[in-house]
């Protein structure tokens, strides 16, 4: 049984805050025998991820923000364009061959997908139903209702965006220690997950300084305009 993580951010996405190299020594150290790179729209960190030394298997993957909200596509190292319906995502994905993982979908302030759209969640190969960022856990709760009334495997992560919570999200795969071997198990639904929570004061702050990034980010646009 494989221990994996199969939702971590690096300093490539824009509220990442550790580099590629942290984040691998993190999972060594956490006991982790692989885990998923899915910084937000690049495929950057992953690759770096890959062509480093590392006993930690990397599985390279990106969050990609739909119209809707996001989606976790595992095996790939292209990027898929950001802003597209999440029907037309899901599409591009599977035409790569990818593993599909819809993360925190009912998570409020999230880019849950399944709060305004459910129909995604009959057509990814798993859902995210324990993500150590949350308050109250009730979003993963109803996470795990969702995907066991659908008959979708159980995955969880850590969602981390700094290396030192690598691992507080887990996914148990029962699978040969290799990238192929892990997705199929994924598929398969040979999975089971769980962890603990990210500590609120660190979700808070880092759930402000996103929120201020994307202030300014509004501000210089309509300073432009």
């Amino acid at each position: 049984m494989l221990i994996c993580d199969l939702h971590v951010h690096t300093d490539v996405s824009r509220d990442g805050e550790s580099s590629v190299e942290e984040i691998l020594k993190r999972a060594e150290e956490a006991g982790l025998d692989a885990i998923a790179i899915t910084d937000h729209d690049s495929t950057d960190g992953a690759k770096r991820a890959m062509a480093c030394k590392s006993d930690v298997i990397v599985i390279p993957g990106i969050e990609v923000s739909t119209k809707q909200g996001h989606l976790i596509v595992l095996g790939v190292t292209e990027v898929i364009p950001s802003g597209l319906d999440v029907g037309e995502t899901i599409a591009i994905a599977h035409d790569l061959g990818a593993v599909l993982i819809l993360p925190h979908p009912f998570h409020l302030w999230r880019h849950g997908v399944a709060r305004k759209r459910r129909a995604p969640m009959l057509l990814v190969d798993a859902v995210e139903v324990f993500n150590s960022r949350y308050i109250v856990g009730s979003a993963n709760g109803k996470a795990a209702r969702m995907a066991k009334r659908l008959g979708k495997p159980c995955v969880g992560g850590s969602d981390a965006h700094n290396a030192k919570f690598v691992g507080f999200g887990r996914t148990f795969v029962d699978a040969e220690p290799n990238v192929t071997a892990i997705l199929q198990a994924i598929r398969e639904g040979k999975v089971s997950c769980g962890g603990r929570k990210t500590p609120i004061r660190t979700y808070t702050r880092q759930s402000l300084r996103s929120t201020w990034r994307r202030i300014k980010r509004f501000t210089r646009k309509i300073q432009l305009k």
